[in-house]
Formats: structure tokens, sequence, C-alpha cells
């Protein structure tokens, strides 16, 4: 399968907040030299607004139109356009806990700050509702993933880490170009 990554040129990367999608469409950017696209970046406007969301669609559809492309981010309103156009759906399947002590260990990183992957004007925050989102995606967001990754499953390739060690050993497995 790694292999196959070097002719993979459009990748959506999905998972729970804290998962660590927007490491891994960065570290898959530089190996296989794509473009990668932070949803999140793309779909915040200054000052934590979400763009409506006829222009996200717009937005997403503009972006997925490119030839190459690393897409992290989950959106559901936008996976199907999404994943219809991709080549490679990597869910990064965390545990709740994991992710959760990633967000506030990400949190204090970037206190007061933007961070690389979001738009200027947004800068890190932890709040409950937040807490919440993420304590509750496995029973709440997650089915609605798979719902979008198995509608898609046989047209591209599809990839689930459950642990980071799974992500480092793909990582080193894929030549770099």
């Amino acid at each position: 399968m790694t292999a196959d990554f070097q002719h993979i040129k459009r990748i959506s990367v999905v998972g729970c907040s804290g998962a660590g999608k927007s490491t891994l469409a960065r570290q898959l950017a530089e190996a296989l030299a794509l473009p990668v696209v932070h949803l999140d970046a793309e779909l915040w406007q200054p000052g934590w607004k979400m763009v409506p969301k006829d222009k996200e669609l717009a937005i997403v559809k503009n972006l997925i139109s490119k030839d190459k492309w690393i897409i992290d981010g989950n959106y559901h309103s936008t996976m199907p356009i999404r994943f219809a156009a991709t080549e490679a759906i990597i869910l990064l399947d965390f545990s709740t806990w994991l992710c959760l002590k990633r967000v506030i260990q990400r949190f204090f990183r970037y206190k007061g700050t933007t961070r690389p992957d979001m738009r200027e004007g947004c800068p890190e925050k932890l709040d409950w509702e937040f807490i919440i989102w993420i304590l509750s995606f496995r029973h709440r967001q997650r089915p609605l993933v798979l719902k979008h990754i198995n509608a898609h499953k046989n047209n591209c390739h599809v990839l689930v880490f459950r642990n980071p060690k799974q992500v480092v050993a793909f990582l080193n497995a894929i030549p770099h170009q």
C-alpha cells in the first residue's frame, strides 16, 4: 500500500480533533511533494466565524478541482464531494483520551497565538463546547465519518490508523520524493 502512495495525488485525512490530521497532512505533503490544505484555515474567518454553508461548499469545490492535494479536516457536509474526488482516505481513529490529551497540549503550546494550520485571527482556544465535541466524537461524529468513507471505499484506498505507531510505520515506509 505505501508504494502505491507514490502515485496518489489527492488524499483526504480525517479524524477527531487532536488525532494529528494536520501534522500527518504536512508530513505526507513533504514526503510526496504535494500541496497541503487545512480546511480549518480555509473555512474559518478571523474571530472564529465560520464561512456560510454555501461559501463553504464553493471553497471546497475549488480546492478539489486541483490535480494534486492533501486536505485535512472533517466538515461532514463536504465529505461526499471531497471523497468522490480523492484517491485515498486516511482515518486517524485514535482513542478519545489521546485526542483530548493532545488538544490540551496544543492549547498550551499555542495559547494566545494562531497555530500554523489555522486561519490568522483565530487564536488557539479550548472551551467546554470543544471538549464535549471531542468526548462525544466517537459516538456522534465517527459513525458519520465511517458512513461517508463506506460510501466511497470502492473508489479509493482507505487506510485506518488506530494509534500513532501505525502512522509512524506508514510514514517511514513511504519513499520520499
